[in-house]
């Protein structure tokens, strides 16, 4: 048979050192900023006055129905999270594309004209979703550089 030593015996200030320390949590909770929490309809005003886009547009691109696009303009509302983030997306597309083009009109002209790239035809349609917003500032990209194709 094998002898079992004893443990080690600690002193009453040795085991502090060995308490577990308090739990922290993986992921704080952070409060939404002012600027997207107050993101109301004379916000997106001021970015869908700088594309003559309708109201039908707007609502495809906002993944929003044009019924609730109509009660935040009667009510002054608030956008969710949601529409939010894809406005914020879209209203930098069109900046690039007033970077590019040199004014809104010629970047919405460009846009509705359904112009070619590498992958195949971009419309206003392609601001529907993360894929098409990306299409659209890498074409863009190539049209500052003078890359057409």
């Amino acid at each position: 048979m094998a002898k079992v030593k004893k443990g080690k015996k600690y002193k009453q200030n040795e085991d502090r050192g060995m308490k577990a320390s308090k739990a922290r949590p993986l992921f704080a909770y952070q409060r939404k900023s002012s600027s997207i929490r107050d993101f109301t309809y004379s916000d997106f005003k001021k970015i869908s006055a700088k594309v003559d886009f309708t109201q039908k547009e707007w609502s495809e691109i906002l993944h929003i129905s044009e019924r609730t696009l109509q009660r935040y303009a009667h009510e002054n509302g608030n956008f969710s999270s949601g529409a939010i983030d894809r406005l914020l997306q879209v209203d930098k597309v069109i900046q690039r594309g007033k970077e590019v083009f040199g004014s809104y009109q010629k970047f919405n002209n460009w846009l509705r004209s359904e112009p070619s790239f590498l992958e195949g035809h971009l419309s206003l349609h392609s601001l529907t979703g993360i894929e098409g917003i990306h299409n659209v500032i890498s074409q863009l990209g190539r049209i500052e550089h003078g890359i057409f194709a």
